[in-house]
């Protein structure tokens, strides 16, 4: 009751402040003031209001939505979180040939293009063309599937499977994560934590489906499937998913301003480490389990599974605990306990110890996707270019989603092999987990008590 008097006082002062605002438009025109001014003032003056102060913040429409994002992290993020199932079956059979920093940059350029793309859908997200973002999205990943089925080169898997995925995915990411601000203001966090664990969701189901389909079915179908899988769910994320509002004014592909925050460029180069090498063991942990004799090749693949169902518990509660504590106060300490578990990764040689890593990782893990949105809200000094400045941020965080996987590759060619890889892991997760430190001292100096 308390919270929605607040809004109810809150949007009255706003409505005075308009009046007041459009009040003084007259009077500077017998001032002088020209045309051209006081029209783009009084754009601005429309506008003025903070667009999150106005929403349901909850009801079956908007947890609609939020089932709606599920199914689009499901079918970008959760695709995306299963290629080490695809890695493990390229290493060995498809495209043995290659070594695994070669086959890595598949699923990282799939990775990397998916937050690249937000930078120009994002503003078409903002126009009011959210669903031709899903249809066009849907399709891309589908018809990227299906023809991945039919690779048998390298350059094939390439152009099917990372840029035509990369890209339809990118489509569906920015519907998913925009839409809910729109329906969600105290439970945002929350909302995005549940639409969230589509990903890890997809990271569970999808490898299993593969990986019990091919023996049976081979490569050709059990992609095949994995597709029909992704139209089906897409096709219910199209029906329910409603945008609320569309912004009157057209957002800018690029904000100057951002450049010289000083915390939202150091927070960026936070995700930017974090995505370097929290990736590493969702490519990587299959084989690591195999080639070190732990696992059978046929049970090491659940190790992924374990990783990602663990993930979605990771993606959820740090997100309702940011609602109540801050968001930059639970993403620090879930980042240096993944940094803890991947140096502790290179001591692993036994099975319930593979098990316990995937499960403790996959959770710990798990904030590295769910609350970068919502500490980038927070520090955004302007919510009207919240989207221009989350397009800029994920476009400069993805490289390291670019990089980071086939490095990690090209270490297991030293003689340290897993031991290297597993450092590198924890060393980018290191440098995130001091730089956040760094943001927050920033935003609230060393108070401890502080909600951030």
């Amino acid at each position: 009751m308390l919270l929605k008097v607040q809004r109810t006082l809150s949007r009255q002062s706003a409505v005075i402040q308009l009046e007041d605002d459009v009040a003084s438009i007259p009077n500077r025109a017998e001032m002088g003031t020209p045309e051209s001014q006081m029209l783009a003032d009084a754009e601005e003056i429309d506008e003025k209001q903070n667009p999150f102060d106005d929403v349901p913040d909850g009801g079956f429409m908007a947890w609609l939505q939020v089932s709606g994002s599920f199914f689009m992290y499901f079918n970008s993020w959760g695709l995306t979180n299963s290629f080490g199932a695809f890695e493990n079956y390229y290493t060995v059979s498809g495209l043995s040939h290659k070594n695994a920093s070669d086959i890595a940059w598949i699923g990282s350029f799939q990775a990397f293009l998916l937050v690249l793309v937000g930078v120009i859908t994002g503003p078409i997200f903002d126009r009011g063309y959210c669903k031709t973002l899903v249809v066009v999205g849907s399709l891309m990943v589908v018809f990227g599937m299906m023809m991945t089925s039919l690779c048998t080169e390298y350059w094939q898997v390439m152009l099917s499977q990372a840029i035509f995925c990369g890209l339809g995915e990118g489509c569906l990411f920015i519907p998913g994560i925009a839409i809910i601000p729109q329906y969600f203001s105290s439970k945002r966090a929350f909302a995005t934590g549940i639409a969230a664990a589509g990903s890890s969701t997809g990271g569970i189901i999808y490898p299993i489906v593969f990986h019990k389909l091919v023996p049976r079915l081979g490569f050709g179908w059990a992609t095949r499937i994995i597709g029909f899988i992704i139209l089906g769910t897409q096709a219910y994320g199209l029906v329910v998913m409603r945008v609320r509002s569309v912004p009157k004014f057209k957002r800018a592909l690029y904000d100057p301003t951002a450049i010289g925050d000083f915390k939202f460029m150091v927070f960026t180069i936070v995700v930017f480490f974090a995505f370097a090498g929290a990736y590493v063991p969702f490519y990587y942990i299959q084989s690591f389990a195999s080639s070190r004799n732990i696992f059978e090749q046929y049970t090491a693949f659940y190790l992924l599974s374990i990783l990602n169902a663990a993930s979605v518990f990771g993606r959820v509660l740090p997100n309702f605990l940011a609602d109540k504590l801050g968001p930059i106060n639970i993403m620090f300490p879930f980042t240096i306990l993944t940094m803890v578990m991947a140096f502790v990764w290179a001591t692993i040689n036994s099975r319930g110890g593979c098990i316990v890593f995937a499960i403790f990782y996959g959770f710990f893990s798990g904030a590295f996707v769910s609350l970068p949105p919502p500490v980038l809200t927070g520090l955004c000094p302007d919510l009207r270019m919240i989207g221009t400045r989350m397009g800029m941020s994920f476009a400069i965080s993805g490289l390291g989603l670019l990089i980071g996987t086939p490095i990690a590759g090209a270490l297991l060619k030293t003689p340290a092999q897993y031991t290297a890889t597993a450092l590198f892991c924890g060393g980018c997760v290191a440098v995130a987990s001091v730089l956040i430190i760094v943001v927050r001292v920033a935003k609230c100096g060393w108070k401890v008590s502080v909600k951030v």
